[in-house]
């Protein structure tokens, strides 16, 4: 047992609480935040660097032992997460100064970001059900001041929307924890997973399984459950529209990946098949969105929905190339899409619109903006030797493996859409003639670039080094098709 695990849930959370008291000095706000973003992301790193090195590590609260207490499992698909996580924190920390208004700044952005954090990573880290649900509820109650944060009224009509959609699906979230804990008399996940083998009930359980993936398709906005992201995502300033792309969706499709790898994994006919379904069609329809506006900032937001379709395509296919390749592509595409949100960002603040048709011409005023933007382009669209088309290559080979032929063609044509969608932005915004208006109204892009070049050159890493990442991905895919191992590491059988 080690408190290591509960140290990035306890780092945030405190930097939240002590900002909350200095709400005007935003020189000491803009320092605090920037130390313990940096602090936090040493300290995952270090912890990072313990898992997979000497192996899980397992807290027990109050030491009470599993199942009876509550626990926190730093396992090795759990902590990269979190390092992930902390990255783009570090990230939105610097550009923030740069990109929030000094109103907004005063109204304890920092502490809310900070909180979301918190729950995010507690999300990734627990070993309980129920108190899965509690830590959705902790990031969902943070998300719900930072989208109003400005008070326009497009974010307070979008965050009408936004509230309703996560009021009703923790609901069923509730709701489906007690029935499983009906059923199997226990809400910690590796207990839940032992019994489920020895219940006879397997019908009820993959009913209530479904339940579960609504629940969390909902969180991940999965096709059909996705008409509420897009707007909601774009309507804040691009700093937590940023987190919010990059981090949200992406609890949601971990809790399917751990829970449709370790409890629900009896009836892969049903369940995982459907999974294929669903990935095909997310991948479709988000790409069709993100074609069918001119808006630089929904083109990215409808890009969540197709990546989505890959990752949840791996879990679907859930053979070891499948699995590292979900893996790989959604450490892939949480570093890409803050990315690529605070560049559309940048680029909406320095041309004045985020309309496509009344941009043109930008290459010849902000260079470095533009190229940042073409490179972005090729990691997302899966180009090698970048991130994404490692990923890629992994999903594809597994789900062709399994002769899942079809998402394969849907997933190949749906890498090209993508491309095309970004570099539209490329094309028509900086591409062309020199446009006056820039000339006379010239914007300053410092602190906006630093922070983007960073979270691109972890994207790149993550491609041209793949011999060094791919090893730890393997390895976390070997395990999530033995749910042994973590029943074993939790309950120390």
């Amino acid at each position: 047992m080690s408190n290591l695990a509960v140290l990035p849930i306890i780092i945030p959370l405190l930097a939240g609480i002590i900002l909350a008291f200095f709400p005007k000095k935003v020189k000491l706000l803009r320092a605090l935040t920037k130390f313990f973003s940096i602090s936090s992301l040493l300290v995952v790193v270090y912890i990072t660097w313990q898992v997979i090195s000497h192996g899980t590590i397992i807290l027990e609260t109050g030491n009470w032992p599993a199942p009876y207490g509550i626990i926190l499992v730093a396992d090795p698909l759990a902590i990269i997460l979190v390092l992930t996580t902390n990255i783009i924190t570090t990230a939105c920390a610097f550009y923030a100064p740069h990109s929030m208004n000094l109103k907004q700044e005063q109204h304890y952005f920092y502490s809310f970001m900070f909180f979301l954090i918190t729950g995010i990573s507690g999300a990734f880290l627990t070993g309980d059900l129920f108190n899965l649900f509690v830590f959705f509820e902790v990031f969902l109650m943070a998300s719900y001041a930072l989208i109003v944060l400005g008070g326009g009224k497009v974010q307070l009509r979008e965050s009408i929307k936004y509230v309703l959609i996560n009021l009703f699906s923790s609901i069923l979230f509730v709701t489906a924890v007690a029935f499983l804990y009906g059923v199997v008399g226990t809400v910690n996940m590796a207990h839940i997973a032992e019994r489920v083998q020895e219940v006879d009930q397997k019908g009820i359980l993959t009913t209530i399984g479904i339940l579960f993936f609504f629940v969390f398709a909902t969180k991940a906005a999965l096709f059909p459950l996705y008409y509420w992201m897009p707007k909601s995502y774009i309507v804040p300033n691009p700093v937590i529209s940023a987190l919010f792309g990059a981090l949200l969706t992406k609890v949601g499709i971990y809790s399917i990946l751990r829970v449709f790898s370790l409890i629900f994994i009896y009836k892969l006919d049903i369940t995982h098949q459907m999974f294929i379904w669903i990935a095909g069609i997310s991948m479709i329809f988000g790409i069709l969105g993100a074609l069918s506006t001119n808006n630089i900032k929904l083109i990215v937001a409808y890009n969540i929905i197709p990546a989505i379709g890959f990752i949840i395509m791996g879990i679907g296919v859930f053979n070891q190339d499948a699995l590292s390749g979900a893996v790989y592509y959604l450490m892939h595409d949480m570093l890409i899409k803050t990315a690529l949100f605070l560049l559309v960002g940048a680029i909406t603040y320095v041309a004045g619109t985020s309309d496509l048709r009344k941009m043109g011409g930008l290459i010849h005023y902000y260079p470095v903006l533009g190229w940042l933007l073409f490179v972005a382009a090729f990691i997302l669209a899966g180009i090698p030797p970048f991130s994404g088309f490692i990923g890629k290559l992994l999903l594809l080979k597994g789900a062709l493996a399994d002769d899942e032929i079809a998402i394969v063609i849907i997933a190949l044509l749906s890498s090209l859409l993508i491309l095309y969608s970004i570099m539209k932005i490329f094309i028509k915004g900086f591409w062309g003639e020199k446009n006056p208006a820039y000339d006379v109204d010239r914007k300053s892009t410092k602190g906006l670039i630093g922070p983007i070049i960073f979270l691109l050159t972890f994207s790149v890493i993550l491609g041209v080094g793949a011999e060094f990442v791919y090893p730890t991905v393997e390895d976390i895919s070997t395990y999530l098709l033995d749910p042994d191992v973590y029943i074993d590491a939790v309950l120390k059988e």
